[in-house]
């Protein structure tokens, strides 16, 4: 099943963000970014050194900002970094909104067309799950309003309650997908062949 923001698809599902074949990741940073533990550990290990190397050249931001690097090993040719908390400290609304807006202007600044969030800040944050759901879909309504190169938003969490807090909040804030019978998977099998011509071009 699959939600709009006006011509922005937004998916909901159970996986594993770094393995995911879009044009960014998000991570839940910290305004250090130094990839710790949680989401950024797992963003670490699958993504290799050259992804903390490229932050220690930005960092720090202000928290409720972010920024983006390279996507060292990762299928995702970018991760964007979205501060919502201080290194050891908690998300609260405020910052959590401002970076997950900053985070899809940025995407849409560099002309992507894909992203993947977590549940920013409901790790070791400990900012409440249905409020980061109802903060986080707000903002992506929000952006699908206004003109951006995105096509595709997708929240990729971990386990059941966290899924159904989003799929609950879609259902409140947006209209289902009108695709026929299917046409989730064909849009995503587009977005896809979007992203290797795009690969071809860079070659």
């Amino acid at each position: 099943m699959s939600w709009r923001a006006n011509e922005l698809a937004v998916e909901i599902l159970q996986g594993d963000l770094t393995t995911q074949d879009v044009d960014a990741i998000v991570n839940a940073a910290n305004n250090d970014l130094l990839l710790g533990g949680g989401v950024a550990g797992a963003i670490a290990r699958a993504g290799g050194p050259a992804i903390q190397a490229e932050c220690r050249k930005i960092g720090p931001i202000e928290v409720g900002d972010a920024a983006i690097t390279g996507g060292g090993q990762l299928k995702a040719r970018f991760v964007i970094h979205a501060a919502s908390m201080r290194l050891g400290g908690r998300t609260s609304a405020d910052s959590l909104r401002r970076s997950t807006r900053r985070s899809l202007e940025i995407a849409g600044e560099r002309g992507l067309r894909s992203i993947a969030f977590p549940a920013v800040g409901t790790g070791i944050a400990h900012f409440p799950l249905d409020d980061c759901a109802r903060i986080m879909l707000e903002e992506v309504a929000t952006h699908g309003r206004g003109g951006t190169s995105l096509q595709e938003v997708r929240f990729v969490l971990f386990g059941d309650e966290a899924e159904a807090a989003f799929r609950k909040e879609a259902d409140r804030q947006l209209p289902h997908s009108r695709s026929p019978q299917g046409g989730g998977k064909r849009e995503r099998l587009t977005a896809e062949q979007a992203r290797e011509e795009d690969r071809g071009k860079k070659r």
